[in-house]
């Protein structure tokens, strides 16, 4: 980029708002197709009114917690819904971490209230979880017993991480994340370096989001698809299609691709070229 240095909250906030505009993005909401609740414009309200807790975020003002609490406040006041939860629990730690290896640091620090801030964040969502959880966010007795067991934010994203693969990035170092930046640089620039690395990534990783709302063998089922796209004997134009007919949008590859694009812009991809 040229001119001044952007700010990390503006470098969040520019990932946001590239994520959503690229196209075609197969099942998800993009410059070319809305879903009946949510279009583009909740994703880019959302990118705007996100500002302020990525501030915060920037000055390590408040914990993980709370300030992913407060990025699901200030959002959450358009008829979009939850449209950016996964991308904040990965920007956040980036943010105040600075990098990767910082965030693997400031998540291991968080403490049992950061578990309960992020519970009560959770529950301002419309978020899909599996059923018969014993920490399921919608059962008011699981704060309680997030307490009891004294868990941090760290642990609940250890024993979410099996079925969750924006939960895994905090365990494992964010490697996802890493993959998605090193592919975004391989691609080189813009819009077609965000479908790229999209479609890569989900060509290798079946999107735990549609294993939650669709079962693992749908998930798996698109994988095969992506890796078709990738390799060039699949339409993408298609593939999108029929993911919207579906009502299959894999939205954990895309809040990871977030957090890709905000890693990749801090060592200078250029999204603009």
């Amino acid at each position: 980029m040229n001119g001044r240095r952007i700010t990390r909250a503006e470098r969040a906030q520019i990932a946001m708002m590239l994520e959503v505009c690229a196209f075609p993005k197969p099942g998800n909401v993009d410059r070319c197709h809305d879903y009946p609740e949510t279009r583009l414009e909740h994703f880019l309200a959302s990118a705007i009114l996100a500002r302020p807790a990525f501030e915060k975020a920037e000055h390590s003002e408040g914990s993980l917690g709370e300030l992913i609490l407060d990025a699901v406040e200030s959002t959450s006041v358009h008829s979009g819904g939850n449209t950016h939860f996964g991308a904040y629990i990965l920007l956040i730690p980036l943010i105040v971490g600075r990098d990767i290896p910082g965030a693997c640091r400031v998540v291991a620090e968080t403490t049992v209230n950061d578990a309960v801030l992020f519970y009560k964040a959770f529950g301002k969502t419309r978020v899909r979880v599996l059923a018969n959880d014993e920490l399921d966010v919608n059962d008011p007795a699981a704060v309680a017993e997030l307490e009891r067991r004294q868990m941090t934010l760290y642990d609940v994203m250890l024993y979410s991480a099996r079925n969750d693969m924006v939960a895994r990035e905090w365990i494992n170092g964010f490697t996802l994340t890493r993959r998605g930046a090193d592919l975004l640089h391989s691609y080189g620039g813009g819009c077609g370096a965000v479908v790229g690395s999209f479609i890569d990534l989900l060509s290798t990783e079946p999107d735990t989001f549609i294993m939650k709302k669709h079962g693992q063998d749908t998930a798996w089922e698109i994988m095969k698809k992506a890796r078709e796209v990738r390799d060039g004997v699949r339409d993408i134009s298609k593939f999108d299609q029929e993911c919207i007919d579906a009502g299959i949008n894999p939205g954990s590859i895309a809040d990871i691709i977030i957090a890709s694009l905000y890693i990749a812009l801090g060592e200078g991809w250029a999204w603009d070229c």
